[in-house]
């Protein structure tokens, strides 16, 4: 699984990033500011980084320009800005490329999938196992002891979340917001419906690995 690092000091536009980027099957890391951006590029494995320009303290081109001293990693700039001299001195510092706010989730996974591409890099495993538990990303198909089940695209979603981050527990308004979006006018008995169907199609083992973590939500662990 591919790591995206998110440095934009606005909380709500990182969390709309990362809500696109889970969608996609990306794990994520986001700073609020420069020098917390180097430390997580110098500390952790990070395949690309989504860079706001206007910050405060470290500008975007400071950032980018002291991480190009120790690390080539493809660095794309989410910026404001519409004038080309400040666009061209991105790209000079060694960004890889840029995106215009406000922008679509379509462009943007497209500009993302298109610097993956050039540095070959594959976006997504073509397997993921979790216990019994088989997962083909190439086909979106799970298999629990190696038999083929079929689950509805919510379910589906419910448990790709689920084992690439297993270990996690999350709350439900969190799986509520992932897996149907912000928008959604609907209550959080939507997301237990969900688990409960999603655990009798995973069968009484495989049904196990999810776990109800009481007063926070759920998580999923592999139980032998």
């Amino acid at each position: 699984m591919t790591t995206i690092l998110v440095v934009d000091d606005e909380r709500e536009m990182r969390k709309l990033v990362e809500l696109h980027l889970h969608k996609a099957g990306h794990h994520v890391l986001h700073a609020e500011d420069g020098e917390s951006a180097i430390e997580l590029v110098q500390t952790s494995k990070v395949d690309l980084i989504l860079l706001d320009v206007m910050m405060p303290g470290k500008s975007g081109f400071e950032v980018c320009e002291e991480i190009r001293t120790f690390s080539s990693v493809p660095i794309i700039f989410l910026t404001a800005l519409d004038a080309k001299t400040d666009l061209v001195k991105g790209l000079k510092l060694g960004g890889d490329d840029y995106v215009i706010k406000p922008f679509t989730a379509i462009e943007l996974m497209a500009r993302i999938n298109a610097i993956f591409r050039r540095a070959g890099i594959s976006t997504t495993n073509e397997q993921h196992k979790a216990g019994i538990i088989e997962h083909d990303l190439i086909g979106r198909q799970i298999s629990v002891n190696h038999e083929k089940i079929q689950l509805t695209l919510k379910e589906y979603e419910l448990l790709h979340i689920f084992m690439n981050y297993e270990g996690k527990a999350f709350s439900r308004e969190q799986l509520l917001v992932r897996i149907w979006g912000i928008d959604y006018e609907g209550g959080t008995r939507t997301v237990d419906t969900h688990i409960k169907t999603l655990r009798l199609k995973l069968g009484e083992q495989a049904g196990k690995y999810i776990e109800t973590v009481w007063g926070i939500g759920y998580r999923f662990e592999v139980v032998e």
